[in-house]
């Protein structure tokens, strides 16, 4: 079963939609119309069950060694549950991760922007 279609998603107040691309076994891919934008959530299951949503971004930057051109660069994000075949009910799963969130999500993301700053 696939998230409702389209996704959206809200970077530096602009709310950009994402309409499902690409659905198979246990993944689907949502991306912009221009595909600088791209989320997909998928499941694994093996040993233990994996459970990703990731979001990746894409745009031109100006060159460091030739600043009238453009290159394209890119980062990813993303959340990844590693849990148990047995053991933990999706309910526990969520207390655990709104935990961690509240942690992350504190003081205006102060724990990120450290994060991202090198600290750890």
């Amino acid at each position: 079963m696939s998230f409702a279609d389209p996704q959206t998603v809200t970077i530096s107040g602009v709310t950009t939609p994402l309409p499902r691309v690409s659905v198979g076994a246990n993944q689907a891919t949502y991306t912009s119309g221009d595909g600088l934008i791209s989320m997909n959530g998928s499941n694994a299951y093996g040993r233990r069950i994996r459970r990703v949503l990731r979001l990746d971004h894409r745009k031109l930057s100006p060159s460091p060694y030739v600043p009238t051109e453009n290159i394209d660069v890119s980062m990813s994000n993303y959340i990844v549950f590693d849990v148990p075949k047995i053991g933990y009910t999706p309910a526990e799963a969520l207390a655990v991760y709104v935990g961690f969130k509240t942690q992350f999500t504190a003081a205006s993301d102060a724990l990120i922007s450290k994060l991202l700053a090198g600290e750890s």
